[in-house]
Protein backbone atom coordinates (compact mmCIF):
# COMPACT_ATOMS: atom_id res chain seq x y z
CA UNK A 1 0.00 0.00 0.00
CA UNK A 2 1.68 3.12 -1.07
CA UNK A 3 1.61 6.11 1.34
CA UNK A 4 -0.60 9.21 1.11
CA UNK A 5 1.00 12.42 0.24
CA UNK A 6 -0.48 15.99 0.17
CA UNK A 7 -3.46 17.57 1.43
CA UNK A 8 -6.77 16.00 1.34
CA UNK A 9 -9.54 18.52 2.60
CA UNK A 10 -12.11 16.84 4.64
CA UNK A 11 -14.12 19.97 6.17
CA UNK A 12 -14.02 23.99 6.25
CA UNK A 13 -15.46 26.62 8.68
CA UNK A 14 -16.30 29.37 5.92
CA UNK A 15 -18.37 30.91 8.71
CA UNK A 16 -15.68 31.80 10.56
CA UNK A 17 -13.84 33.91 8.28
CA UNK A 18 -16.63 35.75 8.47
CA UNK A 19 -17.58 36.51 12.07
CA UNK A 20 -13.89 35.80 13.15
CA UNK A 21 -10.96 38.14 12.97
CA UNK A 22 -8.25 35.95 11.91
CA UNK A 23 -5.15 36.89 14.07
CA UNK A 24 -2.57 33.68 14.08
CA UNK A 25 -3.11 29.74 12.69
CA UNK A 26 -1.68 26.98 13.93
CA UNK A 27 -1.70 23.14 12.55
CA UNK A 28 -2.70 20.38 14.89
CA UNK A 29 -2.68 17.03 15.13
CA UNK A 30 -5.65 15.16 16.69
CA UNK A 31 -6.03 12.10 18.98
CA UNK A 32 -9.00 9.78 17.44
CA UNK A 33 -10.62 7.02 17.85
CA UNK A 34 -10.43 4.15 14.78
CA UNK A 35 -13.74 4.74 13.59
CA UNK A 36 -13.34 8.55 13.49
CA UNK A 37 -10.91 7.97 11.10
CA UNK A 38 -12.69 6.22 8.56
CA UNK A 39 -15.61 8.29 9.29
CA UNK A 40 -13.32 11.48 8.21
CA UNK A 41 -12.05 9.32 5.14
CA UNK A 42 -15.13 9.78 4.14
CA UNK A 43 -15.22 13.02 4.11
CA UNK A 44 -17.74 13.66 6.85
CA UNK A 45 -17.42 16.45 9.36
CA UNK A 46 -18.71 19.43 10.59
CA UNK A 47 -16.66 22.81 11.91
CA UNK A 48 -19.39 24.93 12.49
CA UNK A 49 -19.80 24.71 16.48
CA UNK A 50 -16.38 23.91 17.15
CA UNK A 51 -14.00 25.68 19.09
CA UNK A 52 -10.95 24.80 20.87
CA UNK A 53 -10.71 25.09 24.90
CA UNK A 54 -7.06 25.25 26.92
CA UNK A 55 -7.37 23.31 30.41
CA UNK A 56 -4.59 22.15 32.25
CA UNK A 57 -2.07 22.87 29.32
CA UNK A 58 -3.59 20.78 27.13
CA UNK A 59 -5.75 21.92 24.53
CA UNK A 60 -9.13 20.38 24.08
CA UNK A 61 -11.62 20.55 20.67
CA UNK A 62 -15.14 21.02 21.50
CA UNK A 63 -18.51 20.68 19.32
CA UNK A 64 -16.80 19.35 16.44
CA UNK A 65 -19.38 16.66 14.51
CA UNK A 66 -17.32 13.56 13.14
CA UNK A 67 -20.89 11.45 12.70
CA UNK A 68 -20.62 7.53 13.63
CA UNK A 69 -19.05 5.49 11.04
CA UNK A 70 -21.96 3.47 8.90
CA UNK A 71 -19.78 -0.29 9.32
CA UNK A 72 -18.79 0.57 13.15
CA UNK A 73 -20.40 -1.63 15.70
CA UNK A 74 -20.47 -1.30 19.13
CA UNK A 75 -17.10 0.39 18.47
CA UNK A 76 -18.38 4.04 17.42
CA UNK A 77 -17.67 6.62 18.99
CA UNK A 78 -19.64 9.25 20.10
CA UNK A 79 -20.00 12.14 17.46
CA UNK A 80 -19.32 15.47 19.54
CA UNK A 81 -16.71 14.01 22.07
CA UNK A 82 -14.09 16.48 22.78
CA UNK A 83 -10.75 15.70 21.17
CA UNK A 84 -7.42 16.42 22.21
CA UNK A 85 -5.49 18.70 20.20
CA UNK A 86 -1.34 17.59 19.84
CA UNK A 87 0.34 21.14 20.14
CA UNK A 88 3.75 21.18 21.44
CA UNK A 89 4.21 23.53 24.22
CA UNK A 90 5.72 26.37 22.97
CA UNK A 91 2.32 26.32 20.67
CA UNK A 92 -0.29 26.16 24.39
CA UNK A 93 1.49 28.65 26.40
CA UNK A 94 1.47 31.49 23.36
CA UNK A 95 -2.86 30.26 22.67
CA UNK A 96 -3.19 30.53 26.36
CA UNK A 97 -1.78 34.04 26.71
CA UNK A 98 -3.41 35.41 23.67
CA UNK A 99 -6.97 33.82 24.28
CA UNK A 100 -6.56 35.51 28.04
CA UNK A 101 -6.94 38.69 26.62
CA UNK A 102 -10.74 39.75 26.10
CA UNK A 103 -12.43 38.82 22.85
CA UNK A 104 -10.16 36.14 21.70
CA UNK A 105 -11.48 32.68 20.76
CA UNK A 106 -9.29 29.66 19.34
CA UNK A 107 -11.47 28.43 16.16
CA UNK A 108 -11.22 25.86 14.01
CA UNK A 109 -10.36 26.64 10.87
CA UNK A 110 -10.20 23.58 8.71
CA UNK A 111 -9.50 19.49 8.73
CA UNK A 112 -8.07 17.62 6.46
CA UNK A 113 -5.13 14.49 6.20
CA UNK A 114 -1.42 15.90 5.48
CA UNK A 115 0.38 12.38 4.17
CA UNK A 116 -2.17 9.88 5.49
CA UNK A 117 -2.50 11.73 9.31
CA UNK A 118 -5.46 14.07 10.20
CA UNK A 119 -4.79 17.59 11.42
CA UNK A 120 -7.38 20.32 12.03
CA UNK A 121 -6.41 23.91 10.92
CA UNK A 122 -6.79 26.20 14.36
CA UNK A 123 -7.04 30.35 14.77
CA UNK A 124 -6.68 32.59 17.46
CA UNK A 125 -9.43 34.96 16.45
CA UNK A 126 -11.40 38.15 17.63
CA UNK A 127 -14.94 38.37 17.33
CA UNK A 128 -15.95 40.96 14.87
CA UNK A 129 -18.86 43.22 15.49
CA UNK A 130 -21.84 43.28 13.16
CA UNK A 131 -20.20 46.62 11.22
CA UNK A 132 -17.22 45.16 10.65
CA UNK A 133 -18.45 42.12 8.85
CA UNK A 134 -20.36 44.50 6.32
CA UNK A 135 -17.28 46.65 5.94
CA UNK A 136 -15.66 43.41 4.82
CA UNK A 137 -18.20 42.26 2.66
CA UNK A 138 -18.20 45.65 1.21
CA UNK A 139 -14.79 45.28 0.36
CA UNK A 140 -15.01 41.99 -1.51
CA UNK A 141 -18.18 43.40 -3.72
CA UNK A 142 -16.05 46.34 -4.66
CA UNK A 143 -13.05 44.14 -5.05
CA UNK A 144 -15.18 41.48 -7.49
CA UNK A 145 -16.59 44.47 -9.31
CA UNK A 146 -13.13 46.34 -9.79
CA UNK A 147 -11.68 42.68 -11.81
CA UNK A 148 -14.59 42.78 -13.73
CA UNK A 149 -14.25 45.92 -15.00
CA UNK A 150 -10.93 45.57 -15.75
CA UNK A 151 -11.27 42.42 -17.76
CA UNK A 152 -14.12 43.63 -19.44
CA UNK A 153 -11.86 46.54 -20.60
CA UNK A 154 -8.89 44.09 -21.55
CA UNK A 155 -11.60 41.62 -23.21
CA UNK A 156 -12.52 44.94 -25.34
CA UNK A 157 -8.88 45.84 -26.20
CA UNK A 158 -8.17 42.13 -27.35
CA UNK A 159 -11.79 42.84 -29.63
CA UNK A 160 -9.85 45.53 -31.67
CA UNK A 161 -6.47 44.16 -31.89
Amino acid sequence: MAKEKGRKMIAQNKKARHDYLIIDTYEAGMVLTGTEVKSLRQGRASLVDGFVQLDGGEAWLHNVHVPEYSQGTWTNHSARRKRKLLLNRAEIDKLASKSSETGHTIVPLAMYFKDGRAKIEIALAKGKKEYDKRQTLREKQDLRETNRAISAVKRRERGRL
